[in-house]
């Protein structure tokens, strides 16, 4: 590094520095002087990732602290996610932050401080999901006793799926789906939970059918090497599952979190196919005893019936004993049927007789004759009333008839007058409707008189203009009463 030699006396030339030229130089001296550190301490501050998905917080231990920051890219390779209050081994650059002027250190590896630490997270996390109730007994869901299909979360080139397929063909033969994914490392929680989301969201009848029981297998391991399966996103994607979850992690002796929040544990992988299953063998053997023993059982009831059956039949009476009575009985009442069929007619012989002697013809002749004379009183009644309606509606006519010759106009044409009609067959009223020339239909009470108006003169004694010209000689209109109508005289 460049930098200007100290001068001996105060007060002489002495190198000038920019703020920012200083705060460049302190942080090449760290990174120079330092480089890669391995740091342990607690972590303190940490409030998860920030909005661009770095991560800043502190470590501490009881008599100093320095800020750390890890990247966003560094962070999702982490197999070990921090957490406040942990204690931990982190490996990175130290190196400044001149917009501050503090010192830190950019984390690139995280583990924790040796295996009590792992085991004090894990105690945490179990007490935080015991305290939300993920496991308790009674959430948790049964197993189906014969699967249709079965899906398993494991890795796809271990010996676990060898295992478990074998398993599988010599116990009983099932349809198998296995959605792959890494069992161990960083991105081992992420795609063991995506499997289990992804299985639940298959439909019960689409192309890939959705299974009846998922299996979560692996082999045996350290604690570091089975921590995916105690990441919170796996426990939730388990307890969130719609699907019975089998859990086979690690060997008998090894426990992680999702054994604790899973529908059933299994000691090992190979143990879990045959939970998954019924034995093949022993459900044929179980079947066939099951057989034996139904048809052992209807013999037995058939036996049982038929003897209650004979019991029943000796406690029967005969068929003569029960027919005896019912046959005496109906002897009887035919006994008794003709005497009163006989009875029975006399009766009504008898009453009938007795009825005959009132039905004699006298009074229906008296009746027929006391009603044929209402009858003609009645008619003659009629007749007479007929009569009189008959001259009092003649009466009537005739008083109509003469007073419509009284009021028609031919009785006045009688008397003198002439009723004149235009040649349209109107009638005339007025002299002031007449023009010289027009031709005129003069009717008198003998006949009728065609005749063409002259000279017209009103009764003021003015004389009317001349009209139009007359029509041609020879054409009449037909005589008799035109469709003018009857025009009055008065």
């Amino acid at each position: 590094m460049n930098q200007p030699a100290p001068q001996s006396q105060p007060g002489g030339n002495v190198a000038e520095y920019t703020v920012s030229e200083l705060s460049g130089a302190i942080k090449r001296a760290l990174e120079e002087g330092f480089g890669y550190v391995r740091l342990r301490g607690e972590i303190s501050g940490f409030r998860g990732a920030h909005a661009s998905g770095h991560c800043y917080f502190a470590l501490k231990d009881d008599k100093a602290k320095i800020e750390a920051v890890i990247w966003k890219m560094t962070y999702g390779r982490l197999k070990v996610k921090p957490e406040e209050g942990m204690e931990v081994i982190v490996q990175g650059r130290v190196t400044s932050y001149p917009g501050s002027s503090k010192y830190q250190i950019v984390i690139e590896s995280l583990e924790p401080a040796g295996l009590g630490a792992l085991m004090a997270l894990l105690e945490e996390r179990k007490r935080k999901f015991a305290a939300e109730g993920l496991f308790a007994e009674e959430r948790k869901k049964a197993r189906p006793f014969l699967p249709r299909l079965v899906g398993i979360i494991t890795s796809p080139t271990g010996a676990v799926i060898r295992d478990m397929l074998h398993g599988f063909t010599e116990r009983f033969p099932t349809r198998v789906i296995v959605w792959p994914v890494r069992v161990q490392g960083e991105t081992s929680a992420a795609e063991v939970a995506a499997a289990i989301h992804g299985f639940n969201a298959l439909a019960l009848a689409g192309p890939i059918a959705r299974p009846d029981v998922l299996i979560v297998a692996r082999g045996g391991g350290s604690l570091e090497d089975l921590w995916g399966f105690n990441e919170e996103i796996v426990v939730r994607a388990v307890a969130a599952s719609r699907i019975p979850v089998i859990s086979a992690v690690g060997h008998e002796t090894d426990w992680t979190l999702i054994d604790l929040v899973a529908d059933a544990r299994a000691p090992t992988p190979t143990k879990a196919a045959e939970w998954a299953v019924p034995k093949y063998a022993e459900l044929a053997d179980s079947t066939d005893k099951c057989g034996t023993r139904l048809t052992t059982a209807a013999r037995r009831v058939l036996q049982h019936s038929r003897a209650h059956l004979k019991a029943a039949t000796r406690g029967l009476p005969r068929l003569e004993d029960l027919l005896a009575m019912p046959r005496q009985r109906f002897d009887a009442c035919e006994r008794r049927l003709g005497r009163a069929l006989i009875a029975n007619a006399r009766i009504h012989h008898t009453r009938y007789a007795r009825i005959a002697a009132r039905l004699r013809p006298a009074p229906l002749l008296n009746r027929i004759g006391v009603c044929g004379e209402r009858a003609g009183v009645l008619q003659r009644r009629a007749a007479r009333a007929l009569r009189n309606t008959l001259v009092a509606r003649r009466r009537q006519l005739e008083g109509h008839g003469k007073l419509l010759d009284t009021l028609s106009y031919q009785s006045v044409l009688q008397r003198g007058f002439a009723l004149v009609r235009d040649s349209e067959g109107r009638t005339v009223r007025a002299a002031a409707s007449v023009h010289p020339g027009d031709r005129l239909d003069i009717e008198l009470h003998d006949g009728r008189i065609e005749a063409a108006a002259q000279s017209i003169r009103t009764a003021s004694g003015t004389e009317a203009p001349p009209g139009p010209a007359a029509p041609q000689p020879g054409v009449r209109r037909p005589r008799g009463r035109s469709g003018g109508g009857q025009g009055s005289l008065f």
